[in-house]
């Protein structure tokens, strides 16, 4: 495309952050343009599972659950290690409100509680371990976007909300097949694709349509230094109040990944145009950083094998219910545990980054799921049900020594972990690393147990062994330039650049290490999408 194109407000990025701030924007009185890089709407957002975690919110209150502000700060300060700046946290916490009035009211969003999904942290100070926290979207009919329905970003259908309708820990839930079969038939989608559609409904609404295939790569500034517009090729979009970045991350650049990120990451679910052309943008409007060597970390595995998955999100998979299961364990490159297997994946995605100052490598990768045949006869594997064949792709050993052989790890430290697992779940608790300790580890695990520690622990006693590896990957990076509470972008001096905004996992994160709980991505997403919006639309400063 060229030309130019005038209008108030410039948006990169159709994720959550990206729509939001559009919404937002155009809710306050702006004209809005939003470009996307890649030929569909809805980026990583997409792919996920839709859950955002907003503390202190009215859907809580009304199912009868205890919540606050000062309960919701006093867990992100315990939780903060001196990364949280404490102003952006009480925005944060404080826009929580007026947002979802929005999101339900004039943006017409149907909002959900996940019913006693647990903080990720439920023990810490402030934290809830009988949920409250995450809220997910409502059923969305694709079809309603017309044409539209097709262009936004596809990876697997889910007629279920992946959480809210699941199995819970409590053994309620769940959906009956009738259910599914209705939303298969009349197009109804849910998790992250949902979360898309509510937000690209309401912007089609309101007569913004996103520009596809329009990779920006350049800011446009006055004589003043003030951001005027964007350059995509040889289409150039003047924006009269502001640019607002939400491009997502950079997990996908390799030099950046490599250049900021603690340790290393690949085997991504997340969506691929994810490569950092905000936060070049920013950096070279001068644009201070902050939080960059973090990222929302994660274990996957990628299936039909690490060659076959290649570089395919949609074949990359977090690792959650079946590490935490009854009946499985992982090791590392030694044969030996390394880390409670049931916590939550962005602390234990962050245990892959450890280092081994003697061998001058990361301890713990590469490393491997290990499970026998009684756990694929009762929960089958990912795709696979119960009984179903177990494909070539998938390690496997008659004995553990021999599954030993097969992945290359010392046979003996192999058998010896095993055994020691085994004498620990004769006893019932996990004597190393505390598995089934906290209210979120047996979250994931067979809710057909007793509730507690039983459903998350349980014995490798009977082969043939199987074993899978597992990746250092991240849900996005949370690294990028740092703003106020409304999303303006601040230079190395501290003094906002006139024009710029950021928001989503193209701004500077403002949790820090934290994954407060389910939907902690997509939670600061949409409320500094929002706050950026607002603050763009009723600038004062304008051209």
């Amino acid at each position: 495309m060229e030309g130019l194109v005038e209008t108030d407000v410039v948006v990169l990025g159709s994720g959550a952050a990206g729509l939001v701030a559009a919404l937002a924007a155009a809710d306050a009185g702006a004209r809005v343009a939003v470009l996307e890089k890649a030929d569909a709407v809805g980026g990583t957002t997409a792919l996920s599972g839709g859950v955002f975690w907003l503390p202190a919110n009215r859907f809580g209150a009304e199912a009868g659950i205890t919540d606050g502000r000062e309960q919701a700060l006093a867990y992100l300060d315990a939780l903060s290690l001196g990364l949280i700046d404490p102003a952006m946290a009480t925005t944060y916490v404080d826009s929580v409100a007026p947002l979802l009035d929005w999101l339900t009211g004039s943006a017409g969003m149907q909002v959900r509680l996940v019913p006693g999904f647990p903080d990720y942290h439920p023990e810490h100070p402030g934290g809830m371990k009988d949920g409250g926290r995450s809220l997910e979207p409502g059923p969305f009919p694709m079809p309603s976007l017309g044409p539209w329905a097709e262009r936004v970003l596809r990876g697997r259908a889910n007629p279920w909300t992946m959480i809210g309708e699941r199995p819970r820990g409590d053994g309620s839930g769940g959906v009956d097949g009738d259910t599914i079969a209705a939303r298969r038939r009349d197009g109804i989608e849910c998790c992250g694709r949902a979360l898309v559609g509510w937000l690209l409904k309401a912007c089609l609404d309101r007569g913004i349509e996103p520009m596809l295939d329009q990779p920006v790569t350049d800011l446009l500034h006055d004589e003043n230094g003030r951001v005027t517009g964007v350059r995509a090729g040889d289409l150039v979009v003047k924006a009269r109040r502001g640019v607002i970045i939400a491009t997502g991350g950079f997990e996908w650049d390799r030099e950046l990944a490599r250049d900021f990120l603690r340790g290393p990451v690949g085997h991504m679910p997340t969506a691929r145009s994810c490569t950092g052309d905000g936060l070049r943008m920013a950096m070279r409007a001068g644009a201070a950083l902050t939080n960059m060597a973090e990222a929302w970390w994660v274990p996957t595995i990628a299936w039909g094998g690490p060659e076959a998955a290649g570089d395919d999100p949609t074949r990359h998979f977090l690792l959650l219910r079946e590490r935490t299961l009854p009946g499985s364990i992982m090791v590392n490159r030694m044969g030996r545990r390394f880390a409670n297997e049931a916590t939550n994946y962005n602390a234990f995605g962050a245990v892959l980054h450890e280092f081994d100052p003697v061998g001058f490598t990361y301890a713990n990768q590469p490393c491997w799921l290990v499970f026998g045949q009684n756990f694929l006869d009762r929960y089958g594997f990912f795709g696979l049900a119960p009984g179903d064949a177990v494909p070539d792709w998938i390690a496997r050993g008659d004995s553990v020594e021999a599954l030993a052989d097969v992945l290359g790890l010392p046979p003996a430290a192999l058998a010896d972990t095993v055994a020691r697992w085994n004498r620990m779940m004769e006893a019932g608790r996990d004597d190393d690393f505390g598995r089934g300790t906290s209210a979120y580890d047996s979250w994931n695990g067979d809710v057909q147990q007793p509730a507690g520690s039983a459903r998350t622990l349980g014995p490798l006693d009977r082969g043939p062994f199987y074993a899978v590896p597992v990746h250092a990957s991240t849900l996005g990076t949370k690294g990028g330039p740092k703003t106020d509470g409304d999303g303006a972008v601040l230079d190395l001096s501290g003094r906002v650049i006139p024009g710029l905004y950021a928001a989503g996992n193209a701004m500077g994160g403002v949790t820090g290490k934290v994954y407060g709980g389910a939907g902690g991505t997509l939670g600061p997403a949409m409320i500094f999408g929002w706050r950026a919006g607002r603050a763009a639309a009723l600038s004062n400063d304008k051209n």
